[in-house]
């Protein structure tokens, strides 16, 4: 999960105030399109050319990885409204009322802190490498500029590109919960809900592949 091109996609204006931001990474978008096309042409054909018990053991293999390549690839995603915080990891669906978020940082990986508990950021990975080139960039850009990071001609929106896309991610993250933890409708308690619609196929897909190759 160091894809150095994971970045924010906010969306127009909401009558919130500000703006309703979606995080995901496009490198495991691109990914797992890639993989799915893969394991659907490679399982399609099987299931198609396939004699003997070849086309079920396909298609239980299909039941078994398509779910598991879109949990980690298509599925994970960070939605930050005006109230609350969703976390949509490969497994589970993390809702955060503003008030109920500790704090965000991003280290090795992007994590959460709710309620006593931890939570990561799958749809922001942070990649030491792109973290590199923006602390050389940043560097490069300081030491042409005369006047300093302080300077008033300096141009914000140039600064923020001169960090790791996940850091600004978590940064953008961390204001938007020390400005709407305050709000009467930021309060609450997470909650998590499993994702059973991912869970439940790649489950059945794992025991109808096992029974397919012991009945033999």
């Amino acid at each position: 999960m160091t894809s150095p091109d994971n970045s924010s996609a906010p969306r127009p204006a909401s009558q919130q105030g500000f703006a309703d931001r979606v995080y995901r990474s496009p490198s495991a978008l691109v990914g797992g399109v890639l993989l799915l096309v893969l394991a659907l042409w490679f399982g399609g054909d099987a299931v198609i050319r396939g004699e003997g018990r070849t086309p079920w053991l396909a298609l239980a293999g299909l039941l078994l990885v398509v779910p598991l390549v879109v949990a980690f690839t298509l599925r994970p995603a960070v939605f930050a409204g005006a109230d609350r915080l969703r976390v949509r990891n490969p497994f589970r669906t993390i809702t955060l009322p503003w008030a109920s978020v500790e704090g965000v940082r991003a280290g090795y990986s992007s994590e959460v802190f709710a309620g006593g508990r931890t939570y990561q950021l799958w749809a922001i990975p942070v990649s030491l490498r792109a973290r590199k080139t923006a602390a050389r960039r940043a560097a490069r850009a300081a030491s042409e500029d005369p006047y300093g990071r302080t300077s008033g001609t300096a141009d914000v929106s140039d600064t923020a590109a001169r960090r790791a896309p996940s850091d600004q991610a978590v940064d953008d993250l961390r204001e938007l919960a020390e400005r709407n933890a305050a709000n009467e409708s930021a309060q609450g308690e997470p909650q998590v809900r499993w994702a059973l619609e991912v869970i439940v196929p790649s489950l059945v897909g794992a025991v109808l592949t096992a029974g397919l190759f012991v009945i033999g």
